[in-house]
């Protein structure tokens, strides 16, 4: 072959040098007159160089032209094809393999496994890898631990890395990095320990990646360590290492020394301001998160939508609509404020607002929703009891090609739990075992709370015995759950196992088994805890545990300890304590404590209607109607509205809801039927309906009837009806039970020979066999 007078090493070094495509085109003609363009070194060398700057499809006519192409040449084009979107780098690896007599090597499964688009894909791949023996190569197996993590894979993610009996710190580095993106932050913490552990070098990266898990988990301590040791390594004062500390120290609440570290990075990039700034926003610092962000702008550095992200108060939301609102505006103008990531924050902020229809607004607008946005619109209808609509987004986020993860599982689980939906959790839990998340702690513990709210506690248990791994969360969820039914000595026993076995209890922890206490009649054991709380753990009492305790010597009869317990409190009560206070005194029928109560409360809550309906029915039970009538007539002038009683009831999946006196369901006819023929039955057993509470100038048959139409009553004839004889029976009331509704209900399950499983506002009660679980303690 005849060549011009340019050699190949200056043709390379033209190449080397050349930084945009009109450069490369010029050497690519120079390579041509001198006949160079079939000399694969050349060659090659311009394909990748050609890809550098963005000239893909010139790369592919390039590699086409040549007549016999290497394997290095293939591996550079598989490379260079990763990176654009329409060309395909699996496509060229299948002409590889059909179409010549080349043989892939390691780095050729490396390329065209870190650019499959799917994990099917990727399989396929693996497979091939290991009848070639490459699958031990520790090139191809980062490729296939990041490809199996970046489709959620993380299981065979850790199959691939389990099974190498050689690992250098890129393949560790991508395996810590991996499991962080998949928010597996207990797991990707322990593979770094691990890997310190065996003694593999280690570099600034897998410091840098391994503490987002350590934030995210809010493990302090475990910072301070990774700190120590990067001091210790000599790359403490990276700045990526910084940044990541900033993180961690700003999630477990120490703000001040991650403001002392980001004084420590010479030149923050945009990165480090945006830890610093997210780590204001998350400790309620919005002023000072703010104050941040205006001098980044006025740097001159270019805002991102991790930026903005950072910058919304989505920890501490309340009072801060207005700033939502303008940074909302701001990603407008720039032109990001359809980012995935920032849509959902700004999504999130709305809902925890309760501005629900401007976070529906966005939501709809996004044209790129990400399964983090389901998850925070989802959520979102979940916080703020729209769980229908959550229900129904979430199948309709089924019906798209998106896999709802954990966080969304939670989400949906907890709407079922709020919605007392037990077929709809169910199914859910089916899905959970189709996907294979239930090893999940936080999918497990979700699960345990929707079966103890829809009324199977002995399948939360279940659940619950069965788990290998448990957290404080989930044994709080199992102590509140025993509560909710009744079970007190079964939630202390948890409690005592709990301590025993060195978990710390938190408020929550302490909130549920006192809720459990006040429910079962626990009024030595309450006090014990709650006086271990204060003194032994040095735990703040918050308004709700001091309710407990007040219901726990309310419900017990102690009126006058209960008023005594709180005129001792060091802070002042609210409504929260004074409306337990009235509760007990309607089951005890003080009036005049309760009188005391109500003052209190009509003048620090004068809006709840629900105080005045205690109150009037305090004066009813002791027949006081003139009284009752009078804070009735308060009611009245004062316009304020009672939650009016519901009950639903599921049957063969499909929800029903019934109000007092409801006659608009297609089955009236037969419910009324129905009741009618059980209360004849009940009658004959000696039942009398309990009307002392309604009104006083009502004729006592018409009382009768007010009662017997009561949503219960109506729910549980439906069910009767709908069901199969002998099946359980569940509903759920958005109010307390009332007292002649308990009664009925008891001779229903006695006549009918059913479980009758009833969830009001306050617990859970079970009727079987004419008596009920609570022993008329509710």
């Amino acid at each position: 072959m005849i060549r011009g007078d340019i050699s190949r090493n200056t043709l390379l070094a033209l190449i080397n040098k050349a930084c945009t495509f009109p450069h490369l085109a010029e050497t690519h003609a120079q390579l041509i007159r001198n006949g160079y363009h079939h000399d694969l070194a050349t060659v090659t060398k311009l394909t990748q160089k050609l890809f550098d700057v963005g000239a893909a499809h010139h790369a592919r006519a390039l590699f086409f032209s040549v007549p016999k192409p290497d394997i290095f040449l293939f591996n550079v084009v598989i490379k260079g094809f990763s990176f654009f979107p329409n060309a395909s780098s699996v496509s060229l690896y299948t002409h590889l393999r059909k179409n010549t007599s080349l043989s892939p090597d390691n780095f050729t499964y490396a390329f065209a496994v870190a650019a499959s688009p799917d994990d099917k894909l990727g399989m396929c791949l693996h497979t091939h890898a290991v009848i070639d023996g490459f699958d031990s190569n520790l090139f191809v197996a980062s490729a296939l631990v990041d490809l199996y993590c970046k489709f959620s894979r993380v299981g065979y993610a850790r199959k691939v890395f389990d099974k190498m009996l050689e690992r250098d710190t890129v393949l560790w580095n991508t395996m810590i990095t991996g499991l962080v993106r998949n928010c597996c932050y207990d797991d990707s913490v322990q593979v770094f320990r691990d890997m310190v552990a065996q003694g593999v070098q280690l570099d600034s990266t897998t410091v840098a990646t391994v503490l987002p898990a350590v934030a995210e988990m809010e493990e302090g301590k475990v910072g301070m360590g990774i700190q120590c040791l990067a001091l210790k390594l000599g790359f403490h004062f990276d700045d990526y290492v910084l940044t990541g500390l900033i993180s961690v120290f700003s999630k477990c609440g120490d703000v001040d020394t991650a403001k002392l570290l980001f004084g420590m990075i010479k030149k923050p990039d945009l990165v480090s301001y945006n830890a610093m700034i997210s780590g204001f926003s998350c400790n309620g610092e919005t002023e000072s998160g703010v104050k941040l962000f205006r001098e980044l702008l006025v740097s001159g550095e270019r805002v991102s939508s991790s930026t903005m992200v950072g910058l919304i108060p989505v920890s501490s939301p309340f009072g801060h609509l207005h700033l939502a609102c303008c940074i909302h505006g701001f990603c407008v103008k720039l032109g990001i404020i359809l980012h995935p990531s920032l849509s959902t924050a700004l999504t999130t902020i709305y809902s925890r607002l309760n501005e629900i229809d401007l976070a529906r607004r966005l939501f709809d607008e996004s044209s790129e929703k990400t399964v983090a946005a389901w998850n925070a619109m989802i959520s979102g209808y979940t916080q703020n009891g729209l769980t229908e609509t959550a229900i129904a987004l979430f199948q309709e986020m089924m019906a798209t090609e998106f896999i709802p993860n954990p966080v969304t599982i939670t989400s949906i689980l907890s709407a079922c739990a709020q919605l007392g939906a037990l077929s709809f959790g169910k199914w859910v839990h089916q899905l959970i075992r189709s996907k294979n998340l239930e090893p999940n702690i936080y999918v497990l513990t979700a699960l345990i709370d929707m079966y103890a709210k829809c009324g199977n506690i002995l399948e939360a248990w279940q659940l619950f015995d069965s788990m290998s791994e448990k957290n404080t969360v989930t044994w709080n969820t199992m102590i509140f759950g025993y509560g909710l039914h009744g079970y007190g000595h079964e939630a202390l026993q948890l409690f005592n196992e709990m301590l025993e076995l060195g978990f710390q209890p938190s408020s929550v922890t302490f909130l549920s088994i006192l809720y459990a206490c006040s429910h079962s009649g626990l009024v030595r054991e309450g006090d014990e805890i709650f006086n271990a709380m204060v003194n032994k753990y040095r735990i703040v009492p918050l308004a709700e545990h001091y309710a407990c305790m007040v219901d726990i010597l309310g419900r017990a009869g102690q009126l006058e300890k209960a008023l005594e317990f709180i005129r001792r409190m060091p802070v002042e009560p609210g409504p929260a304590v004074w409306g337990t206070l009235l509760g007990a005194c309607m089951i005890h029928k003080d009036t005049k404590i309760a009188r005391m109560a109500s003052e209190r409360l009509f003048e620090l809550d004068p809006g709840s209607v629900g105080y005045y309906v205690l109150l009037s029915n305090i004066y009813s039970v002791e027949r006081n109607f003139p009284k009752a009538a009078s804070v009735r007539e308060v009611v009245k002038k004062r316009k304020l509205s009672k939650t009016p009683g519901c009950t639903l009831i599921e049957v063969n999946g499909s929800p029903h809801v019934f109000v007092s006196g409801d006659r608009s369901h297609s089955q009236t006819v037969a419910i009324y039927a129905k009741l009618e023929k059980l209360t004849s039955k009940m009658r004959e057993m000696g039942y009398k309906s309990e009307t002392v509470t309604a009104l006083h100038d009502v004729e006592e048959e018409e009382k009768e009837l007010m009662f017997n139409v009561h949503s219960e009553k109506l729910a549980i004839a439906f069910g009767l009806i709908t069901t199969e004889p002998g099946t359980e029976i569940r509903i759920i009331k958005n109010l307390r039970v009332c007292l002649d509704c308990h009664t009925a209900t008891k001779f229903i399950s006695k006549i009918t020979e059913r479980v009758i499983v009833v969830r009001d506002a306050n617990r859970f009660h079970h009727f079987k066999d004419g008596s009920c679980s609570c022993g008329d303690y509710w």
